[in-house]
C-alpha cells in the first residue's frame, strides 16, 4: 500500500498507509488526519480538504480540472501547489507523496 506523509502546520508529520483508489481525503479522514475537515465528504464543493502538495510531488500529479481550479478560489492560504486533497485518487505512484495542511480551512 502507498504511504502518504501529512504534515501539519506545527511541522508534526503523520504517515499513514492508503488504500489504492481511494482519495488522499478519504485517507485523512480514516486517519483522523488533524486539519483536513472534508465538510463536503469528497464532491468538490468546499474546499475544506485543501492541502498543499510537496513541490517534489507536484509535477507528478495530474493537473486539477476547471472544477477543481475553481473551487481552489475559495481556500484561504492559496499557494502555487494548493490541491483538493478529495480530487488527488491514491495509485502505487504516489507512494510518498507528502501533503501539508494550511493554517485553516474555513
Amino acid at each position: 500500500m502507498p504511504k502518504i506523509t501529512y504534515i501539519d502546520q506545527d511541522g508534526a508529520a503523520r504517515t499513514v498507509e492508503a488504500e489504492i483508489g481511494s482519495t488522499v481525503m478519504e485517507t485523512a479522514v480514516q486517519n483522523d488526519i488533524p486539519g483536513i475537515l472534508a465538510t463536503c465528504g469528497g464532491s468538490c464543493s468546499c474546499a475544506t480538504c485543501h492541502v498543499y502538495v510537496d513541490e517534489d510531488w507536484i509535477d507528478r500529479l495530474k493537473p486539477p480540472e476547471i472544477e477543481e481550479s475553481d473551487m481552489l478560489d475559495t481556500a484561504h492560504d492559496l499557494k502555487e501547489n494548493s490541491r483538493l486533497s478529495c480530487q488527488i485518487a491514491v495509485t502505487e505512484e504516489l507512494d510518498g507523496l507528502i501533503v501539508t495542511t494550511p493554517p485553516r480551512q474555513i
